[in-house]
C-alpha cells in the first residue's frame, strides 16, 4: 500500500479554508476547491516506490494486472476505474448534465474526427466515458438535482410576481411534462443575456423576499433564499431562472447523493467527499462563463422531474457502511472506528483508495497464509497512519486491517 500525495484544484468556486481545515494545514487565501485522489491525468496522485516518487498512472500502466487485479482490468481496461475527491464549494457550482456510456463515446468520437484539441474553451468531451458521480457530506452540504415537477415549479415562478417569468410558467401548466421542461430550459439558454437581465434581478429580489419570510425557516424559505444566493453569486445570468427548474437538496453530514447520466444538478455550499467514474466529461447548462453547446445539452438531458433520494448508508456485519449506487465503477463505503485493538478487515478483490476524514485510522498490511501467491508478498507488514485527508492507494490482493479511533471512506470498484 501506498501514501498518496495529491493535488488540490484552485477553482473560483472553492472555500479558501475548508480543506486546509480538513488537513490541518495553514489557508493560502486563495480558494481550494477539490483534493484528487486517483489516476486521472488531469491531476494524477504521486506515491513512491522503491525509494522514487512516481504517479499512480505510471505505476498502474506498468502493471496494470498487478495493481488492479484481472477482474477490475477485464471490465474496465487497464485503468483505475474510479476518481475519489474532497470538494470544498463556497459557491455555486456552474449547472451541468453528463453523457451516458453510449453519448460518451459517440460525443468524443465526433469531437475526435472533428480535429476539436482536447484543451479547446468549446470541446464537449474530454474522454469516451460516463460520469455518474455520489457525493457525501461531510458538512451540512446544499446543491440542486433534477427537475421538480414542472406543476410545482409553475407554482413557484407565480409566487414571485415577475412578469418576465409568466411564459415560462404558463407553458410548465400547458404541455406535457417533457416537453414543458425541455421548451423552457431551451428558451432560458437560447435567451440574450441583456434582455433576460432584467427579469433575473426581479426575480432574485423577489426570492430573497421570500426567502426571509417568516424567519427563513420553512421549506419554501430555504428553497428561495438557495436560489436568492445563486442570483448573488450570477447577477443578471438566465442559468439562475435555469436553477429554479431544479429541486434543492440539503445533506447532513453522513448523507449523500447519487447523480447519475442527464440528470441536470449543482453543488452550492458544503464539504463532501466525492466519488466518480474516472471521466471529465462535463456538459454545463449555466451559471458559469465556459461554453454552453445547447444543442448538445439537448441531447443529452433527461426531461423528466425527478425526486431526490436521499442516500444514508446502510451497516453491514463487520462495521462497514456502504453508500448503495447503481454502478459498476465505483462503490463508497464508511468505515467509524472506536476501538485501536480491534481491527477490521478490508475485502483485497480489488483495488481501494482509503481516505481518512477525522481522527486516526492505521492502516495496516495483513499476514497471509504460507505460500499464498499475490507475486507480492514480501513476509513483511507495513503499516501507514492516515489522518485528516490523508489518503491511501491499496493495490489488488493486498490485504489490509483499519483499527483506531476516526472516520474512513473507502472507494472501491463495485463490480
Amino acid at each position: 500500500m501506498d501514501l498518496l500525495t495529491n493535488t488540490v484544484r484552485p477553482y473560483a468556486w472553492g472555500s479558501t479554508t475548508a480543506i486546509p481545515e480538513l488537513l490541518g494545514t495553514e489557508p493560502t487565501g486563495e480558494p481550494q476547491a477539490e483534493l484528487w485522489m486517483g489516476a486521472h491525468p488531469g491531476a494524477p496522485s504521486r506515491i513512491v516506490r522503491g525509494g522514487v516518487e512516481t504517479s499512480l498512472p505510471e505505476v498502474i500502466g506498468a502493471d496494470p494486472e498487478g495493481e488492479l487485479g484481472p477482474q477490475t482490468v477485464r471490465a474496465f481496461g487497464p485503468r483505475l476505474p474510479f476518481l475519489l475527491k474532497v470538494l470544498a464549494a463556497a459557491a455555486p457550482l456552474s449547472l451541468q448534465v453528463h453523457p451516458d456510456p453510449v453519448q460518451a463515446r459517440e460525443g468524443f468520437a465526433d469531437e475526435e474526427e472533428r480535429g476539436i484539441p482536447l484543451d479547446a474553451p468549446h470541446r464537449n468531451y474530454k474522454d469516451a466515458n460516463h460520469k455518474p458521480e455520489l457525493i457525501c457530506a461531510l458538512t451540512p452540504f446544499t446543491g440542486l438535482c433534477g427537475f421538480r415537477s414542472p406543476g410545482r415549479t409553475a407554482d413557484l415562478l407565480e409566487a414571485l410576481e415577475v412578469g418576465g417569468l409568466k411564459p415560462y410558467a404558463d407553458i410548465l401548466r400547458a404541455r406535457p411534462e417533457d416537453e414543458a421542461l425541455s421548451e423552457v430550459l431551451t428558451a432560458v439558454l437560447s435567451a440574450d443575456r441583456e434582455a433576460m437581465a432584467g427579469t433575473v434581478e426581479e426575480a432574485a429580489r423577489a426570492a430573497r423576499r421570500l426567502g426571509s419570510a417568516e424567519g427563513g425557516d420553512g421549506p419554501a424559505a430555504r428553497t428561495y433564499a438557495a436560489y436568492a444566493d445563486i442570483a448573488g453569486h450570477y447577477p443578471g445570468d438566465p442559468g439562475v431562472v435555469a436553477a429554479m427548474l431544479l429541486n434543492v437538496v440539503r445533506l447532513e453530514p453522513g448523507e449523500a447523493l447519487y447523480l447519475g447520466a442527464g440528470v441536470p444538478h449543482a453543488y452550492l455550499s458544503g464539504l463532501g467527499v466525492e466519488l466518480m467514474a474516472d471521466s471529465d466529461n462535463v456538459l454545463r447548462c449555466g451559471l458559469t462563463p465556459k461554453h454552453v453547446d445547447v444543442p448538445e445539452l439537448l441531447r443529452v438531458v433527461r426531461f423528466e422531474p425527478t425526486e431526490p433520494r436521499v442516500l444514508r448508508p446502510v451497516a453491514g456485519p463487520d462495521g462497514e457502511e456502504v453508500y448503495e449506487a447503481p454502478v459498476e465503477e465505483f462503490r463508497l463505503s464508511r468505515h467509524v472506528l472506536t476501538r485501536p485493538d480491534a481491527p477490521r478487515p478490508l475485502d483485497d478483490r480489488a483495488p481501494q483508495i482509503l481516505l481518512c476524514t477525522a481522527g486516526e485510522v492505521t492502516v495496516r498490511t495483513a499476514d497471509r497464509t504460507p505460500g499464498e501467491d499475490t507475486g507480492r508478498d514480501t513476509g513483511e507488514n507495513t503499516e501507514l497512519t492516515l489522518t485528516g485527508g490523508r489518503s491511501a492507494f491499496v493495490r489488488a490482493g493486498e490485504r489490509v486491517t483499519i483499527s483506531g479511533g476516526g472516520t474512513l471512506f473507502r472507494a472501491t470498484v463495485a463490480r
